[in-house]
């Protein structure tokens, strides 16, 4: 019942995410005898299978089941990139997940050169929820820049700034340390814009120094080591499935109706113009 690299599951789970049962009627069918993993009669509740490769049989009829959710968090280190394949062979996040039975994909992604959390998981709505800039999902930042901040660039990131590309949304934004010739700040987004952070505090005159994620929406980076990964508990992965509930799916928007051009009357007898005469007479 195990691979390699597999995430395990319940086996009375599995059975009640097929649909047939709840969950406690799933626990009746086991110690009943009634469940059958490749085969072999499973009585002892808690036993966990794979539900890609195990055969799963309930009441002698194979259970067709649905793929569970996964949700990976890794944090990231820098000098990777987060995709899963580079066509120049550059290191990527690939190189540090561990190899599950399930295709994972990021969510989302930082650069080469930032690094913390990044979350990777096989469900695309809740994915879709998480970076639909709607849902205004939250992201913090640990971020080291050039120079001493005053409270005056503070205010400025709290009400937003002027990029080429429109102004930002007001920002969370604290002190979170401060060096002889450096600071470190806090700050709270919910947009997604391409090098957004790094541009914000360019724009104020204090360039990134180092940039690090410590919090996704309802995720929080917390000890993970650099270049680690951790499935997520169960307790994280129902707030990102409240998080897509709350939300709600973002609707399509409705195409313009295109009114029809109003016809040409058609000419009447009194309007109707009397076609020229050719005229028979030679000149």
């Amino acid at each position: 019942m195990m691979t390699a690299g597999t995430q395990l599951v319940r086996l009375q789970k599995i059975i009640a995410s097929s649909g047939i049962s709840s969950r406690r009627k799933a626990e009746d069918f086991i110690r009943q005898g009634l469940v059958t993993v490749n085969g072999e009669t499973v009585m002892t509740l808690g036993t966990k299978v794979d539900p890609l490769h195990d055969h799963i049989k309930v009441n002698g009829r194979h259970l067709k089941t649905k793929l569970p959710d996964m949700f990976v968090m890794l944090n990231k280190p820098v000098g990777y990139l987060s995709t899963l394949h580079d066509p120049d062979g550059r290191p990527t996040i690939k190189h540090l997940m561990p190899k599950p039975s399930l295709r994972l994909f990021p969510v989302g992604r930082l650069d080469w050169d930032s690094e913390g959390l990044l979350l990777l998981t096989n469900n695309g709505d809740i994915a879709q929820a998480c970076l639909h800039p709607t849902h205004h999902v939250q992201k913090t930042y640990l971020v080291k820049v050039k120079g001493v901040l005053e409270e005056s660039h503070l205010q400025q990131l709290r009400r937003g700034v002027a990029l080429e590309d429109g102004q930002t949304a007001p920002a969370k934004v604290k002190k979170a340390g401060k060096l002889q010739a450096n600071s470190w700040i806090e700050i709270t987004i919910h947009e997604g814009r391409k090098h957004q952070i790094k541009r914000m505090f360019d724009h104020i005159g204090h360039p990134v120094i180092r940039l690090k994620r410590i919090q996704f929406g309802p995720l929080n980076l917390g000890k993970l080591l650099p270049g680690k990964t951790r499935y997520l508990t169960d307790n994280e992965a129902n707030d990102l499935r409240h998080l897509l509930a709350t939300s709600g799916t973002p609707s399509r928007p409705t195409p313009k109706k295109v009114r029809p051009r109003p016809k040409s009357p058609r000419a009447t007898p009194s309007t109707q113009r009397t076609p020229r005469r050719l005229s028979t007479k030679i000149q």
